[in-house]
């Protein structure tokens, strides 16, 4: 995927913020500092685009990345975090579940999680939620680099057998800082985001 435009559209915390209907996107879902911003970053060729942090939960908005004007990448707010407040945590579900059930121009989430875990309770219930609203169930695994290439398929067994994923082929390895899988990652997106125009082009 050439990348000519990059740019960070909007941080929105209310439905009201979300920019114009029209151009779709595709959005990621995890954990606190499980390497949503980085991914990001990793795919557009910018360091900082994303804002990536060491401190869990820094991103508390609904971020809108425009890339090429032609699709958006989403960076949802990270769940998990047991240091915040239950009042925040309620308040980034809420925000999580509105830009779910409201969006029209989102076409897929996608699910991250930490590939040397065993995702936990928080991950099901994600995933869970993500299949219930008729998404694929798409998984990119991050942090592959920390694990030998030999441990990818044990690991990615132990996902699949958390998550309830009968095709292991849904599930990504990726490391942002070795750039991992990059191409196989923007295959996937391109696809859906192609298919998905066609598909609304003929309605």
């Amino acid at each position: 995927m050439k990348i000519n435009k990059a740019e960070l559209l909007i941080t929105a915390g209310r439905k009201d913020q979300y920019p114009e209907e029209g151009i779709l996107e595709i959005a990621f879902a995890g954990r606190s500092n499980v390497g949503k911003s980085s991914l990001i970053n990793t795919l557009v060729n910018r360091r900082n685009l994303a804002r990536t942090s060491g401190q869990p939960g820094k991103t508390q908005t609904v971020n809108f990345y425009q890339v090429n004007d032609d699709m958006r990448l989403i960076d949802l707010p990270g769940y998990g975090y047991a240091r915040t407040s239950r009042s925040n945590r309620e308040k980034w579900a809420v925000m999580i579940e509105e830009y779910f059930k409201s969006r029209n121009s989102l076409i897929e989430v996608i699910l991250l999680v930490d590939i040397r875990h065993e995702p936990g309770e928080h991950d099901k219930m994600m995933y869970e939620w993500i299949k219930k609203c008729g998404f694929n169930g798409i998984v990119i695994a991050t942090k592959a680099d920390k694990i030998s290439r030999g441990k990818w398929q044990k690991h990615i067994k132990i996902i699949a057998d958390k998550l309830e994923i009968e095709d292991r082929s849904f599930i990504i390895p990726f490391s942002a800082s070795k750039k991992l899988n990059k191409d196989k990652v923007w295959e996937v997106l391109s696809e859906l985001f192609e298919i998905n125009r066609q598909f609304r082009e003929e309605e």
